[in-house]
């Protein structure tokens, strides 16, 4: 991408010029490394017909029994100030679809709705986490949670899976293991991964849980795709597993299986115990999720099984189609994913993933996300969310081959 693209480069133009005027923020925000991927996506909105796959939402609005579940809750009058770790019936609701959709016992109080998952993610990287702490990332990975990482002042320690042409996404165990040092604090994962689709085996979650648990180590895993897999319902889980007294905290979110994105809404799972320290920082943080909306987030679980499976049939006919337009382009790369609604690509002598982004963007009006915001493995690749309906994803082809040609 050339730097002469004044729109791109603007806001951090204006924060060198902050930083140089002695800045009244906090130095560490001005250190914050760059979000190229939300770079790309505002370059993006400057133009007139863009069509934007670089966002991880799907096409198909909130259910009406969910958004109907919020108006009766606000007729109702439930507008005042809730419990700060979420309303007794939504909490309840969580612990049942645990038990009914996982098979698994988790009482209440180890349950916190959220004002959305990255709120979560918040919430339990300030319980555990310190300035100079050590974090061990697993990427490729959303970029906000590398950011909330750097956001309290700890260190990221990045260890990539390996992409194997034929193969796919693989996880080294031993490399991860062997990047742990005596500062380590948190492992960090995603599964299902974004944005690559990698789903993390069972025996993959013991052989880390074991070896965190005798190294009293803290695991913080976002599980936010479980629903949008494949085969089998839902992918493993950490919780699976684990044992109350784990120092484990698992994320979660309505914002992807319930099409809920504008809601804001997820919750944490945390250990037994966990209980009053993420209340006292949800208190200081964010007062608790707005009470009408955890009624519609109670109704998402109650009845939001066929919408699950609807959605998730709706996306594995987009997959199809991807997969075969792609096999007849020789010059792009990818291998299926077993689970989320990304293809996370490459394309062959197309080496820097924002430059090509930013002509998909010019040429063809098409907003993709480069695969180097997702962490320092992935210059070259591209994330296209294909959560969108048939007609949009012919459309996204379409313009994607009007730049990349077999």
């Amino acid at each position: 991408m050339s730097t002469s693209d004044n729109t791109i480069l603007n806001f951090r133009d204006d924060n060198k010029a902050m930083s140089a005027s002695k800045s009244p923020f906090r130095s560490i925000f001005s250190e914050l490394s760059p979000n190229t991927g939300a770079d790309m996506l505002r370059y993006g909105w400057t133009k007139p017909g863009i069509l934007s796959l670089a966002q991880g939402e799907g096409s198909m609005k909130t259910p009406d029994f969910i958004a109907d579940a919020a108006y009766k809750a606000m007729q109702d009058g439930k507008t005042f100030y809730a419990p700060v770790l979420g309303i007794p019936e939504l909490r309840q609701e969580l612990s049942t679809y645990y038990a009914q959709v996982f098979g698994l016992s988790i009482p209440t109080n180890r349950i916190f709705c959220t004002s959305s998952g990255t709120t979560a993610i918040h919430l339990a990287m300030t319980a555990v986490l310190d300035e100079g702490d050590e974090v061990i990332a697993v990427t490729p990975i959303w970029k906000n949670l590398l950011g909330a990482i750097e956001i309290m002042q700890a260190k990221t320690v990045q260890v990539p899976l390996d992409h194997i042409e034929g193969k796919g996404w693989t996880f080294d165990i031993n490399k991860l293991f062997d990047a742990v040092t005596v500062n380590t604090k948190v492992i960090l994962l995603v599964t299902p991964s974004n944005p690559t689709g990698w789903v993390m085996k069972p025996h993959e979650i013991k052989e880390v849980l074991e070896f965190a648990r005798a190294r009293g180590i803290w695991i913080i895993a976002d599980e936010v795709y479980s629903r949008i897999v494949y085969e089998g319902g839902r992918s493993a889980s950490f919780l699976d597993y684990a044992t109350p007294e784990d120092r484990l905290f698992v994320v979660n979110s309505f914002s992807k299986a319930y099409a809920m994105t504008g809601w804001r809404l997820g919750w944490l799972v945390g250990p037994a115990g966990s209980e009053n320290t993420i209340r006292d920082i949800a208190l200081y943080d964010n007062m608790g999720p707005p009470t009408y909306a955890q009624f519609a987030a109670a109704a998402a679980l109650r009845h939001g099984e066929p919408f699950i499976k609807e959605q998730v049939s709706l996306w594995k006919n987009n997959l199809d189609l991807v997969m075969d337009r792609f096999k007849s382009n020789e010059r792009i790369i990818m291998e299926r994913p077993e689970a989320t609604f990304y293809a996370f690509f490459k394309v062959e002598g197309e080496p820097d993933c924002m430059s090509l982004s930013k002509r998909l963007i010019d040429d063809a009006l098409l907003s993709l996300a480069p695969g180097c915001a997702f962490g320092k493995c992935c210059e070259g690749w591209l994330r296209m969310c294909f959560a969108v309906s048939e007609q949009r994803m012919l459309d996204a082809l379409d313009r994607l081959e009007k730049v990349v040609k077999p």
